[in-house]
């Protein structure tokens, strides 16, 4: 029973961190593809970017779902504290994932559809912005009492560094939205995504850097965990893995590649997950509540993962089917149909 209560909170912790890279992955380029039809400059144009999205993007969603869930009831106590601290931020992103979805539905019948595609646009930045915030204000810490209920206030998530945080995956959310499109489409529309691409790259390595470069000056936990041994070796690798993806991915748009900039930009996604994870682990509230405070009884972890571990392939599977059936380009002829 000792074992299953220390290695278990663990499993539960990397089925977390699998969900939310998930996520962040595939409902990111949707995100990110939301945000850049607010530039788009003709109906056609936009047309084609939503149309890219219509076949994948409800499954997508899907991975944050089940975090939710997973969080429930692994991390009970987390779950309630993390809501409670960063309502309004939840909110925000719950809020414009409905206007996203009531305005992808309602644009393809409207007659004057600029409010539905206004509506889709500000809802992916309200959607990536709430989820910016979100990630911020865990990563900066939430106050709790003794027993790791929420005692802050209800905008402790609005500071300097989680404004630079969610500026950051915005971009971050751009990139991998733009590197989708240059995937999926062809000609003009191609080429602006090039553009897009290679700005939001530039931007979204600034904002990368500096919360690189802050986080152990303004952070005592962070500075310690980053520094100590062994991990202090493995985290001198990072660094020069992800300028390795960067400079590889900035070659790929030079060099006008389809579907390679798209692949080094999630490679570039997995990195960060897995030095934030190194540098938060094993706490699932940061500096306050570690996973074995906040983990369920082991009989409920058991019976969860058994659900679970069945659910994972399955779901994996469909969207790799998913993914193979509409893996070709979009074109006027698609949006025409």
């Amino acid at each position: 029973m000792e074992t299953l209560t220390y290695f278990l909170p663990q499993i539960w912790f990397g089925i977390l961190a699998l969900f939310l890279l998930l996520y962040v992955m595939l409902d990111g380029f949707d995100l990110g593809v939301g945000i850049l039809s607010l530039t788009s400059s003709s109906e056609e144009r936009r047309g084609i970017l939503m149309t890219s999205l219509s076949n994948i993007w409800d499954a997508n969603e899907t991975w944050l779902v089940l975090m939710g869930g997973a969080l429930f009831g692994a991390f009970p106590l987390a779950y309630g504290t993390i809501l409670n601290a960063l309502y309004i931020p939840i909110f925000l992103m719950i809020f414009g994932f409905i206007f996203r979805g009531v305005a992808f539905e309602f644009r393809e019948q409207a007659r004057n559809k600029f409010i539905w595609n206004v509506s889709f646009g500000v809802g992916s930045f309200l959607a990536a912005m709430g989820q910016g915030f979100a990630l911020g204000g865990v990563l900066e810490g939430i106050k709790v009492d003794a027993a790791g209920h929420f005692i802050g206030g209800h905008f402790d998530w609005l500071t300097w560094q989680t404004m630079l945080i969610t500026l950051t995956l915005i971009q971050g959310y751009v990139l991998i939205g733009s590197t989708y499109l240059i995937w999926k489409t062809e000609g003009e529309l191609q080429n602006i995504h090039y553009a897009t691409a290679k700005l939001s790259a530039v931007t979204t390595l600034v904002g990368a850097v500096i919360i690189t470069i802050g986080t152990p000056i303004f952070s005592d936990f962070a500075r310690e965990r980053l520094f100590s041994k062994p991990l202090v070796y493995l985290f001198a690798v990072i660094p020069v893995l992800a300028v390795v993806l960067i400079w590889q991915l900035i070659r790929s748009l030079n060099n006008e590649a389809e579907r390679t900039p798209f692949i080094w930009t999630i490679l570039l996604f997995v990195l960060t997950f897995f030095g934030l994870g190194l540098v938060v682990f094993p706490y699932i509230i940061p500096t306050q509540i570690t996973i074995y405070e906040a983990a369920a009884d082991p009989s409920s972890l058991v019976f969860m993962l058994i659900f679970i571990g069945a659910l994972i392939p399955v779901m994996l599977f469909y969207n790799i089917y998913q993914y193979f059936v509409f893996r070709g380009k979009v074109t006027n002829a698609h949006y025409g149909e």
